[in-house]
Protein backbone atom coordinates (compact mmCIF):
# COMPACT_ATOMS: atom_id res chain seq x y z
CA UNK A 1 0.00 0.00 0.00
CA UNK A 2 1.20 3.40 -0.34
CA UNK A 3 1.97 5.73 2.32
CA UNK A 4 4.38 5.64 5.34
CA UNK A 5 2.69 2.57 7.33
CA UNK A 6 3.15 0.36 4.13
CA UNK A 7 7.02 1.08 4.05
CA UNK A 8 7.40 1.06 6.84
CA UNK A 9 5.90 -2.59 7.28
CA UNK A 10 8.12 -3.72 4.08
CA UNK A 11 11.78 -2.52 5.85
CA UNK A 12 10.70 -3.93 9.25
CA UNK A 13 10.09 -7.18 7.73
CA UNK A 14 13.12 -7.43 5.63
CA UNK A 15 15.35 -6.46 9.04
CA UNK A 16 13.15 -9.00 11.11
CA UNK A 17 13.65 -11.80 8.48
CA UNK A 18 17.44 -10.91 8.38
CA UNK A 19 17.04 -12.12 11.87
CA UNK A 20 16.11 -15.06 11.22
CA UNK A 21 11.86 -14.55 11.54
CA UNK A 22 9.53 -15.73 8.54
CA UNK A 23 6.80 -13.24 8.22
CA UNK A 24 3.09 -12.97 6.48
CA UNK A 25 1.86 -9.75 5.45
CA UNK A 26 -2.03 -9.48 5.30
CA UNK A 27 -3.15 -6.52 3.51
CA UNK A 28 -5.50 -5.09 1.08
CA UNK A 29 -6.84 -6.08 -2.37
CA UNK A 30 -5.83 -2.44 -3.00
CA UNK A 31 -2.50 -3.37 -2.79
CA UNK A 32 0.14 -2.85 -5.75
CA UNK A 33 0.31 -6.77 -5.86
CA UNK A 34 -2.90 -9.03 -7.00
CA UNK A 35 -2.10 -11.91 -5.53
CA UNK A 36 0.37 -13.39 -3.16
CA UNK A 37 4.14 -12.12 -3.46
CA UNK A 38 7.20 -13.38 -1.88
CA UNK A 39 9.60 -10.98 -1.34
CA UNK A 40 13.35 -12.89 -0.52
CA UNK A 41 11.63 -16.56 0.12
CA UNK A 42 10.74 -15.56 3.78
CA UNK A 43 8.00 -12.48 3.10
CA UNK A 44 5.04 -13.59 1.92
CA UNK A 45 2.37 -10.96 1.19
CA UNK A 46 -1.24 -11.60 1.13
CA UNK A 47 -3.49 -9.19 -0.03
CA UNK A 48 -6.68 -11.04 0.49
CA UNK A 49 -8.78 -8.50 2.90
CA UNK A 50 -11.37 -6.81 0.38
CA UNK A 51 -12.74 -5.01 3.34
CA UNK A 52 -11.35 -4.69 7.06
CA UNK A 53 -14.84 -5.53 8.50
CA UNK A 54 -15.79 -7.55 10.82
CA UNK A 55 -14.68 -11.21 9.21
CA UNK A 56 -11.46 -10.13 10.28
CA UNK A 57 -12.86 -12.22 13.59
CA UNK A 58 -12.36 -15.13 11.65
CA UNK A 59 -9.68 -14.55 8.81
CA UNK A 60 -6.98 -13.42 10.58
CA UNK A 61 -7.05 -16.52 13.51
CA UNK A 62 -7.49 -19.05 10.54
CA UNK A 63 -4.42 -17.84 8.67
CA UNK A 64 -2.24 -17.30 11.93
CA UNK A 65 -3.41 -21.36 12.56
CA UNK A 66 -2.59 -22.38 9.15
CA UNK A 67 0.84 -20.95 8.80
CA UNK A 68 1.62 -21.58 12.88
CA UNK A 69 2.39 -18.19 13.62
CA UNK A 70 4.08 -17.35 17.42
CA UNK A 71 2.13 -13.53 16.59
CA UNK A 72 -0.33 -11.48 14.73
CA UNK A 73 1.35 -8.20 14.91
CA UNK A 74 -0.89 -5.01 13.69
CA UNK A 75 0.66 -1.91 12.29
CA UNK A 76 -2.26 0.40 13.27
CA UNK A 77 -3.34 3.99 12.08
CA UNK A 78 -6.63 6.17 12.72
CA UNK A 79 -6.99 6.81 9.07
CA UNK A 80 -6.71 2.68 7.60
CA UNK A 81 -8.58 -0.13 8.29
CA UNK A 82 -11.01 1.53 6.01
CA UNK A 83 -11.90 3.30 9.01
CA UNK A 84 -13.85 0.70 10.42
CA UNK A 85 -13.67 -0.18 14.28
CA UNK A 86 -13.63 -4.17 13.65
CA UNK A 87 -9.57 -3.80 14.00
CA UNK A 88 -9.89 -2.13 17.48
CA UNK A 89 -11.64 -4.82 18.48
CA UNK A 90 -10.41 -7.89 17.36
CA UNK A 91 -7.12 -8.51 19.68
CA UNK A 92 -10.10 -9.06 22.18
CA UNK A 93 -11.50 -11.63 20.05
CA UNK A 94 -8.09 -13.12 18.74
CA UNK A 95 -6.74 -13.19 22.72
CA UNK A 96 -9.92 -16.13 23.08
CA UNK A 97 -8.88 -17.77 19.94
CA UNK A 98 -4.98 -18.19 21.87
CA UNK A 99 -3.48 -16.26 19.46
CA UNK A 100 -0.67 -13.30 21.05
CA UNK A 101 -1.04 -9.61 19.39
CA UNK A 102 1.39 -6.83 19.14
CA UNK A 103 -0.29 -3.65 18.39
CA UNK A 104 2.05 -0.53 17.08
CA UNK A 105 0.43 2.83 17.29
CA UNK A 106 1.33 4.83 14.38
CA UNK A 107 -0.65 7.69 15.61
CA UNK A 108 -2.93 8.07 18.22
CA UNK A 109 -5.66 10.10 16.58
CA UNK A 110 -9.33 9.25 17.24
CA UNK A 111 -11.12 7.45 14.90
CA UNK A 112 -14.48 8.32 12.93
CA UNK A 113 -17.06 6.31 14.38
CA UNK A 114 -20.43 8.09 13.34
CA UNK A 115 -21.92 11.37 13.06
CA UNK A 116 -21.99 13.27 16.15
CA UNK A 117 -19.62 9.99 18.08
CA UNK A 118 -18.08 12.12 20.72
CA UNK A 119 -14.26 12.54 21.41
CA UNK A 120 -14.45 10.24 24.80
CA UNK A 121 -16.16 7.25 22.69
CA UNK A 122 -13.90 8.12 20.12
CA UNK A 123 -10.73 7.77 21.86
CA UNK A 124 -12.03 4.60 23.93
CA UNK A 125 -12.15 2.47 20.42
CA UNK A 126 -8.80 3.80 19.26
CA UNK A 127 -7.19 3.23 22.63
CA UNK A 128 -9.61 -0.27 23.11
CA UNK A 129 -6.44 -2.64 21.62
CA UNK A 130 -4.43 -2.01 24.95
CA UNK A 131 -6.66 -3.86 27.06
CA UNK A 132 -6.57 -6.67 25.12
CA UNK A 133 -3.36 -7.02 23.12
CA UNK A 134 -0.10 -8.39 25.05
CA UNK A 135 2.46 -5.89 23.53
CA UNK A 136 1.14 -2.34 22.53
CA UNK A 137 4.60 -0.63 20.47
CA UNK A 138 4.40 3.53 19.88
CA UNK A 139 6.37 4.78 17.51
CA UNK A 140 6.92 8.31 19.44
CA UNK A 141 7.58 8.66 22.97
CA UNK A 142 5.10 11.25 23.50
CA UNK A 143 2.51 8.64 22.47
CA UNK A 144 4.12 6.14 24.94
CA UNK A 145 3.25 8.73 27.30
CA UNK A 146 0.43 10.06 26.42
CA UNK A 147 -0.67 5.74 27.12
CA UNK A 148 1.36 5.61 30.68
CA UNK A 149 -1.11 8.42 32.04
CA UNK A 150 -4.04 5.76 31.16
CA UNK A 151 -1.92 3.23 32.61
CA UNK A 152 -0.99 1.78 29.91
CA UNK A 153 2.48 0.19 29.92
CA UNK A 154 3.47 0.73 26.36
CA UNK A 155 7.29 0.61 24.44
CA UNK A 156 8.21 3.40 22.32
CA UNK A 157 10.42 1.87 18.95
CA UNK A 158 11.28 4.59 16.40
CA UNK A 159 10.93 4.26 12.93
CA UNK A 160 13.74 4.38 10.43
CA UNK A 161 14.02 5.52 7.30
CA UNK A 162 12.03 3.60 4.05
CA UNK A 163 14.54 5.42 1.73
CA UNK A 164 18.48 3.93 2.40
CA UNK A 165 21.18 6.68 2.65
CA UNK A 166 23.24 7.72 0.10
CA UNK A 167 26.11 9.80 -0.02
CA UNK A 168 26.94 10.97 -3.65
CA UNK A 169 30.17 12.31 -4.52
CA UNK A 170 30.52 16.55 -6.27
CA UNK A 171 30.52 15.48 -9.25
CA UNK A 172 27.06 13.05 -8.87
CA UNK A 173 25.48 15.52 -6.99
CA UNK A 174 26.46 18.25 -9.91
CA UNK A 175 25.32 16.01 -12.60
CA UNK A 176 22.06 15.29 -10.52
CA UNK A 177 21.49 18.20 -10.48
CA UNK A 178 21.83 19.29 -14.06
CA UNK A 179 19.59 16.20 -14.89
CA UNK A 180 16.90 18.29 -12.82
CA UNK A 181 17.46 21.19 -14.91
CA UNK A 182 19.41 23.28 -12.03
CA UNK A 183 22.69 25.01 -12.48
CA UNK A 184 25.28 25.68 -9.85
CA UNK A 185 24.06 29.21 -9.01
CA UNK A 186 20.50 28.14 -7.78
CA UNK A 187 19.52 27.20 -4.70
CA UNK A 188 17.47 23.91 -4.60
CA UNK A 189 14.76 23.90 -2.09
CA UNK A 190 13.38 20.22 -1.95
CA UNK A 191 10.26 18.97 -0.41
CA UNK A 192 9.47 15.12 0.16
CA UNK A 193 6.54 13.34 0.69
CA UNK A 194 2.71 13.50 0.18
CA UNK A 195 0.17 16.34 -0.76
CA UNK A 196 -1.85 16.23 1.88
CA UNK A 197 -2.67 18.87 4.25
CA UNK A 198 -0.92 18.12 7.25
CA UNK A 199 1.95 17.90 5.34
CA UNK A 200 1.79 21.79 4.92
CA UNK A 201 2.90 22.12 0.95
CA UNK A 202 0.12 25.30 0.87
CA UNK A 203 3.31 27.01 3.42
CA UNK A 204 5.96 25.47 1.35
CA UNK A 205 4.19 27.33 -1.75
CA UNK A 206 3.68 30.41 -0.04
CA UNK A 207 7.13 30.34 1.37
CA UNK A 208 9.11 29.63 -2.29
CA UNK A 209 6.75 32.91 -3.70
CA UNK A 210 7.90 35.17 -1.00
CA UNK A 211 11.67 33.54 -1.09
CA UNK A 212 11.84 34.01 -5.24
CA UNK A 213 10.54 37.23 -4.88
CA UNK A 214 14.16 38.39 -3.37
CA UNK A 215 15.80 35.87 -4.72
CA UNK A 216 15.76 34.96 -8.48
CA UNK A 217 17.65 32.00 -8.42
CA UNK A 218 15.37 29.77 -6.06
CA UNK A 219 14.15 26.51 -7.10
CA UNK A 220 11.38 24.38 -5.59
CA UNK A 221 12.00 20.54 -6.28
CA UNK A 222 8.94 18.41 -5.22
CA UNK A 223 9.48 14.90 -4.51
CA UNK A 224 7.28 11.91 -4.25
CA UNK A 225 4.30 10.52 -4.91
CA UNK A 226 1.12 13.15 -4.71
CA UNK A 227 -1.28 10.95 -3.16
CA UNK A 228 -0.77 8.17 -0.20
CA UNK A 229 -3.52 5.49 0.53
CA UNK A 230 -5.50 6.03 3.44
CA UNK A 231 -5.14 9.96 3.26
CA UNK A 232 -8.14 11.55 2.01
CA UNK A 233 -6.73 15.05 1.32
CA UNK A 234 -3.89 14.58 -0.40
CA UNK A 235 -5.98 15.02 -4.14
CA UNK A 236 -7.82 17.97 -2.01
CA UNK A 237 -4.31 19.94 -1.24
CA UNK A 238 -2.82 19.37 -4.97
CA UNK A 239 -6.45 20.88 -6.17
CA UNK A 240 -6.51 23.43 -3.88
CA UNK A 241 -2.84 24.93 -4.77
CA UNK A 242 -0.04 22.87 -4.81
CA UNK A 243 -0.42 21.68 -8.63
CA UNK A 244 2.12 23.76 -11.16
CA UNK A 245 1.06 26.68 -13.10
CA UNK A 246 2.32 28.85 -15.83
CA UNK A 247 3.12 31.19 -13.17
CA UNK A 248 4.64 28.32 -10.73
CA UNK A 249 6.72 26.49 -12.94
CA UNK A 250 9.83 28.41 -13.19
CA UNK A 251 10.41 27.47 -9.74
CA UNK A 252 8.60 23.51 -9.29
CA UNK A 253 9.35 20.39 -10.78
CA UNK A 254 7.43 17.45 -9.61
CA UNK A 255 9.36 14.69 -9.16
CA UNK A 256 6.44 11.76 -9.47
CA UNK A 257 7.07 8.13 -8.67
CA UNK A 258 10.60 7.49 -8.88
CA UNK A 259 12.78 4.59 -7.96
CA UNK A 260 14.48 4.98 -4.30
CA UNK A 261 17.94 5.37 -6.19
CA UNK A 262 16.71 8.41 -7.78
CA UNK A 263 14.63 9.99 -4.95
CA UNK A 264 18.33 9.99 -2.86
CA UNK A 265 19.81 10.93 -5.83
CA UNK A 266 17.61 14.51 -5.59
CA UNK A 267 18.04 14.41 -1.88
CA UNK A 268 21.48 14.68 -2.07
CA UNK A 269 21.37 17.29 -4.80
CA UNK A 270 19.01 19.53 -3.05
CA UNK A 271 19.98 22.60 -1.00
CA UNK A 272 17.89 22.31 1.97
CA UNK A 273 15.19 20.13 2.76
CA UNK A 274 12.05 21.67 3.78
CA UNK A 275 9.21 19.41 6.05
CA UNK A 276 6.73 21.91 7.01
CA UNK A 277 4.38 19.50 8.86
CA UNK A 278 1.32 21.15 10.55
CA UNK A 279 0.74 19.68 13.51
CA UNK A 280 4.87 19.70 13.81
CA UNK A 281 7.73 16.88 12.78
CA UNK A 282 7.54 14.28 15.02
CA UNK A 283 10.24 10.82 14.60
CA UNK A 284 7.22 8.80 12.93
CA UNK A 285 7.61 10.94 10.07
CA UNK A 286 8.88 9.01 7.70
CA UNK A 287 10.13 11.84 5.30
CA UNK A 288 12.25 13.25 8.04
CA UNK A 289 13.93 10.01 8.47
CA UNK A 290 14.94 9.96 4.93
CA UNK A 291 16.06 13.69 4.82
CA UNK A 292 18.51 12.26 7.95
CA UNK A 293 20.01 9.39 6.00
CA UNK A 294 20.78 11.02 3.45
CA UNK A 295 22.45 13.74 4.77
CA UNK A 296 19.99 16.83 4.02
CA UNK A 297 19.83 20.58 5.62
CA UNK A 298 16.72 20.15 7.20
CA UNK A 299 14.11 22.68 7.98
CA UNK A 300 11.05 21.73 9.83
CA UNK A 301 8.31 22.76 12.19
CA UNK A 302 8.41 22.90 16.04
CA UNK A 303 7.89 19.62 17.41
CA UNK A 304 5.03 19.76 19.66
CA UNK A 305 6.60 17.42 22.29
CA UNK A 306 10.05 17.40 23.41
CA UNK A 307 12.59 15.84 20.60
CA UNK A 308 15.69 15.43 22.53
CA UNK A 309 17.55 13.32 19.67
CA UNK A 310 18.08 16.45 17.60
CA UNK A 311 18.95 19.62 18.62
CA UNK A 312 17.82 22.87 17.02
CA UNK A 313 20.59 24.76 15.34
CA UNK A 314 22.92 21.85 15.40
CA UNK A 315 20.92 19.08 13.40
CA UNK A 316 18.22 20.87 12.29
CA UNK A 317 16.42 24.36 12.08
CA UNK A 318 12.94 24.27 13.48
CA UNK A 319 10.00 27.25 12.83
CA UNK A 320 6.31 27.21 14.13
CA UNK A 321 3.64 25.22 12.08
CA UNK A 322 1.98 27.48 9.97
CA UNK A 323 4.50 30.73 10.50
CA UNK A 324 5.60 31.02 6.66
CA UNK A 325 7.75 33.72 7.35
CA UNK A 326 9.38 31.67 10.26
CA UNK A 327 9.95 29.48 7.92
CA UNK A 328 11.41 31.41 5.00
CA UNK A 329 13.86 33.09 7.41
CA UNK A 330 14.96 29.60 8.83
CA UNK A 331 15.25 28.85 4.92
CA UNK A 332 17.49 32.02 4.33
CA UNK A 333 19.80 31.03 7.58
CA UNK A 334 21.07 27.91 5.35
CA UNK A 335 21.27 30.21 1.97
CA UNK A 336 23.43 32.56 3.42
CA UNK A 337 25.40 30.39 5.86
CA UNK A 338 27.66 27.97 3.87
CA UNK A 339 28.83 26.64 7.18
CA UNK A 340 25.49 25.86 9.12
CA UNK A 341 24.60 23.68 5.69
CA UNK A 342 27.67 21.56 5.96
CA UNK A 343 26.84 21.09 9.77
CA UNK A 344 23.34 20.42 9.61
CA UNK A 345 24.40 18.03 6.08
CA UNK A 346 26.94 16.37 8.29
CA UNK A 347 24.77 16.09 11.70
CA UNK A 348 21.82 14.72 10.01
CA UNK A 349 23.50 11.51 9.00
CA UNK A 350 25.05 11.36 12.50
CA UNK A 351 21.71 11.88 13.77
CA UNK A 352 20.13 9.20 11.45
CA UNK A 353 22.45 5.80 12.91
CA UNK A 354 19.92 6.32 15.96
CA UNK A 355 17.21 5.24 13.67
CA UNK A 356 18.61 2.07 11.89
CA UNK A 357 16.35 -0.81 11.10
CA UNK A 358 18.45 -3.87 12.48
CA UNK A 359 18.38 -1.86 16.03
CA UNK A 360 14.96 -1.31 15.68
CA UNK A 361 14.06 -5.09 14.57
CA UNK A 362 16.31 -6.60 17.36
CA UNK A 363 13.88 -4.39 19.51
CA UNK A 364 10.98 -6.04 17.88
CA UNK A 365 12.33 -9.36 18.71
CA UNK A 366 12.93 -8.91 22.12
CA UNK A 367 9.52 -7.64 22.79
CA UNK A 368 8.18 -11.12 20.86
CA UNK A 369 10.62 -12.94 23.30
Amino acid sequence: MQGGVGAYTLELAHALQALGVRITVLTSQRAAQPCCVEFGGCIRVLPAMQHWDWHLFHTAPALANELGADWVHVQYQTAAFDMHPAINFAPWHWRRKGLRTAWTYHDLLPMYLFPKAGRRLRTWVTERPTRSAQRIITTTEADRLRLAERGVNAVSIPIGSNIVGRSLTLEQRNLRRQHRGYTGADFVVAYFGFLNHSKGVTDLIEMTHQLVQERSNVRLLMIGERAGASDATSDATSESGAQPSSKREPVRTMGGSLPDEEVTADLNACDVLVLPFRDGVSLRRGTLMAGLANGCALVTTTPQHPLPELVEGRDVLFAPAGDVLALSAAVRRVADDPALAATLRQQARRRSHLFAWPEIARAHLALYG
